[in-house]
């Protein structure tokens, strides 16, 4: 059998306002049978990690024990980025090791909690059908818990599925050398650099979920999301996110942010595919030379390996044919995602699955809002009519509202009230429609340049800034990403 060293799992999603980077306390928990490998596999594999300078968390109580598994033990498996769980012969006897196996499994699901399965002297099949002499300690003791039975059973066969770490195959018989090979894994993974998502990622958790179903990370076929939606709603901050929750189940990783914007330069597919190539390889410098190399060169390399690509803003077949052109360029099991704002695009690419990004509620834009114009999840009392009525003004895009939640910081309620009265002056849908006539001719560039150059003027001339007062309604409306991202040097609105 051909070993896949992957550990399966993914990296927490942290739904805090501060952070969206993973926090544990332990960086493995060590769950096995101490009657089986205690004083000899298991220790030398505690030893080895800790001397790896790896926080791991093992139980020491050589004490009987009793049928529940203790709150603090629980508590621990919650906490641990990793769980290495020992299957030997007779793991599958003790009802503690399986319950330690039941919240390990749940803490995969639901904190992102990576698993890596070892084992030891076991058939990875046996394990899987609770057949052979694992079946049998399965067995043993359980007519007065049959309600348990099934969710025990199911942990196994789900635990055996996910990576085949087996003593006999990866070492050939060999403890050091699986050990250091266990050890090198771990390390690999635990260094593994996230990416950063946003500083108050609020109503993200529940777009990720959504977005993971459609994944479907247990299926062996190679599947393609779109993400798709106008611009500042969040496509790329949504997309960060799931990648930070998945991409430690893969062999290898790569998120390619600005494929519209690299593309166009001198060469840009061939960076592209540069970088691409030397994420999923693991190698410094890789140099193709053309398109065509590159191409060549995912469909030689990349063919039997797990990976998940992130390709960011597309905006022309080309690039998805020259970086993701076919599904059999990838190793069962991969993943990749494309974010854009043309809908028709992920039709042409006949992506498996399209989620549209959607707005942020009301209740989610306040919550936005108030963390960049208060610091906190809520209004100060005296604004909290004001808040709502600019929240409501932004149509819950969550660019618009950091970009006006930071403007309003630290401004008092006349600086307030004077934003919100100019917010609601909005040119009538009919001369927005006369606008975008002479702006589909403008590229984003020229135009970012314009409303830099006239939001930073100090005394503009009336007609430049009455310009720039209908660009920045224009563009509101507009909801247009590389566009609204100028609101920021719109200042002068708010002064």
């Amino acid at each position: 059998m051909a070993a896949t060293r992957t550990l399966y799992g993914s990296s927490r999603f942290a739904s805090s306002s501060s952070s969206t980077l993973p926090h544990w306390s332990y960086d493995v928990f060590l769950s096995f049978r101490g009657e089986d490998t205690r004083k000899n596999f298991t220790d030398h594999l505690y030893a080895a990690l800790v001397q790896a300078g790896i926080h791991t968390f093992i139980d020491d109580d050589e004490l009987p024990r009793g049928h529940d598994i203790s709150s603090a033990l629980l508590k621990s498996i919650e906490e641990s980025r990793i769980s290495i769980v020992v299957f030997s012969t007779n793991y599958a006897s003790s009802r503690w090791c399986l319950d330690e196996l039941v919240k390990i499994i749940e803490c995969n699901k639901t904190r992102g909690q990576l698993l890596l399965p070892i084992f030891y002297d076991v058939d990875p099949s046996d394990v899987r059908h609770q057949t052979g002499c694992f079946g049998e300690a399965f067995g043993r003791h359980y007519m007065d818990e049959m309600e348990k039975v099934e969710v025990r059973r199911a942990a196994l066969s789900e635990a055996a599925n996910l990576s085949v770490w087996d003593l006999q195959n990866v070492a050939n018989g060999h403890e050091a050398k699986f050990i250091r090979k266990i050890v090198e894994e771990v390390s690999c993974k635990l260094d593994h650099t996230f990416l950063n998502v946003a500083k108050h990622p609020v109503g993200i958790e529940s777009r990720v979920g959504h977005i993971n179903l459609m994944l479907s990370i247990g299926s062996d076929d190679v599947r393609m999301i779109g993400i798709y939606g106008l611009g500042g709603i969040g496509k790329t901050t949504i997309a960060k996110a799931v990648y930070n929750h998945i991409s430690l189940q893969f062999q290898g990783s790569c998120f390619l942010a600005n494929v519209r914007e690299v593309a166009g330069q001198l060469n840009g597919l061939v960076q592209l595919q540069e970088q691409l190539l030397c994420a999923l390889l693991g190698r410094k410098n890789l140099k193709i030379g053309s398109v065509d190399r590159g191409i060549n060169l995912m469909k030689e390399r990349l063919h039997s390996k797990r990976v998940l690509i992130v390709l960011d803003d597309v905006d022309q077949l080309s690039q998805l044919n020259t970086l993701a052109g076919n599904r059999d360029w990838f190793g069962p099991g991969s993943r990749i995602i494309v974010t854009t704002r043309d809908e028709h695009l992920l039709k042409g690419l006949k992506v498996d699955e399209r989620y549209m990004a959607e707005e942020l509620n009301h209740e989610e834009s306040l919550q936005l809002f108030s963390w960049h114009a208060f610091g906190e999840t809520n209004p100060l009392e005296n604004y909290a009519d004001l808040a709502n009525g600019i929240v409501s003004c932004a149509n819950g895009l969550p660019l618009t509202l950091e970009v006006l939640g930071s403007n309003l910081f630290g401004r008092n309620m006349v600086e307030w009230k004077r934003a919100f009265d100019k917010l609601q002056q909005i040119p009538h849908e009919k001369i927005q429609k006369k606008f975008r006539i002479s702006f589909d001719a403008i590229d984003d560039d020229n135009l970012s340049s314009l409303i830099l150059d006239t939001g930073s003027m100090r005394s503009p001339s009336p007609c430049r800034r009455l310009f720039s007062i209908y660009l920045f309604f224009f563009l509101f409306f507009l909801r247009d990403l590389p566009l609204i991202c100028t609101l920021v040097s719109c200042h002068f609105l708010l002064t």
